[in-house]
């Protein structure tokens, strides 16, 4: 069979999202190789591992689709880079009283990477995902990530660090799509794993409440350690079995009695201390981020910019400046719960300009360098 377009890795991870793509590929006449990453294994305790990402049949649903379509497929073992890059980081984060970002990170550094490099081997001029993002030139005519048509599914925000070079070699074929249509499309074609249910969790984390607390104490329990809730006076109002129950915001499962609504405002993962409030510490003007990623021909101050503080945010406008080497977003109204470990990721317009790791908030008006969180 001869092909009048370039060969095209397409990641398939046995979801509805990445077969449409492997779909539509296809269709439009590439040569398309299908690249599942075996990166996690659930432990059979898992009882609802047949619903998540990553569980063991998802290889076999992205095989079957491959055949339907009458393309190669291959699975490459991933799983000790996964480990390294995402798993580890999280646990370390969540014990260091932060809140991470893993699908920020695995992109970076283990979904994009590895698909080009087998991209590579494999003689595949392109790499094609399933994510609801596009690539749209921006207002220098610089070829960006830029947001999904569907608001509801748009997944920009965790492409933020992908480097140009891969920019100029990726497909998003779902970009101008809704999930319905893609829906429909699979359902139309038949195709395996069209009626699977949608994940909401993280791919290597069982579903409820308390997994990820328990995802954390069983894999480091020998370094979780009891510690106090603080109110805003300083007075002990109960205790916790670890600073890695909590983030930013928290609003439930805290174990506080209180007459009036409590927040988690604060984590002191050297003392042990969560410090809670009414919330009104939550917000702040001013967010310090570290490990930033700036876009090709972008530089600092950015006036007018949106960004986005966490996955489900809409974006705030602020400005984004650099101060001594230290990157600073400055938003025009205050921004609640900037929670230290998420990413802050920088859109001009629809399109991903940059972003980082807030290392904290702070409330310049309350005092210079008042730290928040």
């Amino acid at each position: 069979m001869s092909h009048p377009k370039p060969r095209i890795v397409v990641a398939m991870s046995g979801g509805v999202d990445s077969s449409v793509a492997a779909l539509r590929l296809v269709r439009e006449g590439y040569e398309v190789i299908g690249v599942t990453l075996h990166l996690w294994d659930y432990p059979e305790k898992i009882a609802d591992a047949k619903a998540r990402c990553c569980a063991p049949e998802d290889q076999h649903d992205a095989r079957r689709v491959a055949d339907a379509l009458d393309i190669p497929h291959y699975v490459f073992d991933r799983r000790q880079l996964f480990q390294h890059h995402v798993v580890g980081p999280f646990i370390e984060a969540y014990l260091g009283g932060t809140t991470p970002s893993p699908c920020n990170d695995c992109n970076r550094t283990v979904k994009l990477t590895e698909l080009f490099h087998i991209a590579d081997t494999l003689g595949a001029s392109h790499v094609a995902t399933g994510h609801y993002a596009r690539i749209l030139p921006d207002s220098r005519g610089v070829k960006r990530i830029a947001r999904g048509l569907d608001a509801q599914k748009d997944q920009s925000y965790f492409l933020h660090a992908t480097p140009r070079n891969q920019i100029d070699r990726l497909l998003f074929p779902l970009g101008e799509s809704s999930k319905s249509e893609v829906r429909a499309e699979a359902l139309g074609h038949h195709l395996t794993g069209a009626a699977k249910a949608e994940s909401q969790e993280l791919c290597f984390i069982g579903a409820g409440d308390g997994a990820y607390a328990a995802f954390v104490q069983d894999r480091a329990a020998e370094r979780v350690r009891p510690g106090p809730i603080l109110d805003e006076a300083g007075h002990v109002v109960g205790h916790h079995e670890g600073v890695h129950r909590f983030t930013v915001g928290q609003r439930k499962g805290l174990g506080v009695a209180s007459a009036q609504p409590v927040f988690v405002e604060r984590i002191d993962s050297e003392t042990g201390a969560v410090h809670v409030g009414s919330g009104e510490r939550l917000f702040a003007e001013e967010a310090v981020l570290e490990d930033v990623c700036l876009g090709d021909g972008i530089t600092l101050p950015l006036e007018g910019a949106i960004v986005r503080v966490r996955y489900r945010h809409l974006g705030q406008i602020a400005r984004v400046v650099s101060d001594g080497g230290v990157t600073r977003v400055c938003f025009e109204a205050p921004a609640r719960a900037l929670t230290p470990g998420q990413t802050a990721v920088i859109y001009e317009g629809d399109c991903v300009v940059g972003g980082g790791r807030i290392a904290y908030a702070r409330r310049p008006s309350v005092g210079q360098g008042t730290a928040l969180a």
